[in-house]
């Protein structure tokens, strides 16, 4: 095997790998990163591996290969430069910790986003960072499902407490 060839084959063994490893993903964002120290590189893994986010960072021309004939193609013009995919299985949770890294570091920008087959510009994937996570949806749910029985619950509760009160003053106003 040849030098050249052996070359190629590592390189669609790595636009293999990369296709089956975001074409799962909910929410896939493209974000810029340049001038990023070995500090703050890490700090980004730390906080995006906490959250259940993956990232690759990849030469662009392999990673237009990976998403070709996908529902992510529409996000090949927005890579230029030196560029990272950040993805999970939530929707939301690329973007947000995204967005909350760019707040504290200029060198790092989100410039797209795709949530499902649906491509978003950087506006639309700074929107989707404000959304509410699965867990965070799943919590108001339970919250929401809960609340109607513990006020029925006061509800019932508050006659006979009421009527107690007026009993307990009546009988203090008799004596």
């Amino acid at each position: 095997m040849t030098h050249t060839s052996k070359n190629r084959s590592m390189k669609e063994g790595q636009i293999t790998a990369l296709k089956e490893s975001i074409v799962d993903a909910a929410s896939v964002v493209i974000v810029e990163q340049n001038g990023l120290n070995a500090d703050q590189t890490l700090a980004l893994r730390r906080a995006m591996r906490a959250a259940g986010v993956s990232v690759k960072v990849g030469k662009n021309t392999l990673v237009k290969r990976a998403i070709e004939g996908t529902g992510l193609a529409g996000l090949d013009p927005y890579m230029k430069g030196p560029t990272a995919l950040c993805y999970s299985k939530d929707p939301v949770a690329a973007a947000k910790v995204a967005a909350e890294f760019a707040k504290k570091n200029d060198k790092f920008k989100i410039v797209a986003a795709s949530l499902g087959d649906q491509i978003l510009d950087a506006k639309g994937a700074m929107a989707l960072a404000t959304l509410p996570s699965l867990n965070e949806l799943r919590g108001k749910l339970v919250g929401l499902l809960v609340a109607p029985a513990t006020k029925i619950a006061g509800v019932l509760q508050a006659p006979a407490g009421q009527l107690a009160r007026v009993m307990s003053a009546r009988s203090k106003q008799a004596a």
